[in-house]
């Protein structure tokens, strides 16, 4: 039988905050529109911190740091990942666009990309928005974004929670960045 002993956090070598805010970064960007549960604000931000990301968009009635709610989830990541707030969303997708990202939004349109099919281009920095818990992404964001991703559901539900959401996307895109040797 094979033992799987749990990591001691010297077996896992994580970097202090201070070496990952000096670390090169993924060319990934989040961008949160909308989005109302501190709980999953937080844990977004802990997923942009797992895959270091280059930094997280807060936009809208997106709550920002510091605030006990978002803490509770993100459990530090608001201190390593860099993040800015933009009351309007579009705005936000305007900047990345114009700072070179391809910006997707993550949501069930018409001509989606179903996400096992999307691929990074190697070089290509990417932004993926994340939509409000309810109402989803907001369709002017939509149609500014260079495409949509879908992750398909089989179930009777039409979405996932945001969290689980982003922690799918990053993690396909993140799997295919890697794939491709961009590493």
């Amino acid at each position: 039988m094979t033992e799987h002993k749990i990591k001691t956090m010297q077996e896992l070598c994580r970097m202090d905050t201070a070496s990952f805010k000096e670390s090169q970064k993924f060319p990934f960007c989040v961008v949160l529109d909308n989005v109302r549960s501190m709980h999953n604000i937080g844990s977004c931000f802990r997923t942009c911190d797992a895959f270091r990301l280059e930094r997280l968009f807060l936009c809208g009635i997106t709550a920002v740091p510091p605030h006990r709610e978002i803490e509770k989830a993100a459990l530090g990541a608001t201190l390593s990942v860099d993040w800015t707030y933009c009351e309007d969303t579009l705005r936000a997708v305007e900047q990345l666009k114009a700072e070179g990202y391809r910006v997707y939004a993550v949501e069930q349109v018409h001509g989606s990309i179903p996400l096992q099919d999307f691929k990074p281009q190697t070089g290509k920095k990417i932004a993926f928005v994340f939509g409000n818990e309810v109402d989803g992404v907001a369709q002017e964001v939509v149609d500014a974004c260079c495409g949509a991703l879908e992750i398909p559901q089989f179930g009777t539900k039409h979405s996932f929670n945001i969290s689980v959401t982003a922690g799918i996307v990053l993690w396909q895109a993140m799997a295919g960045y890697l794939e491709s040797g961009n590493v």
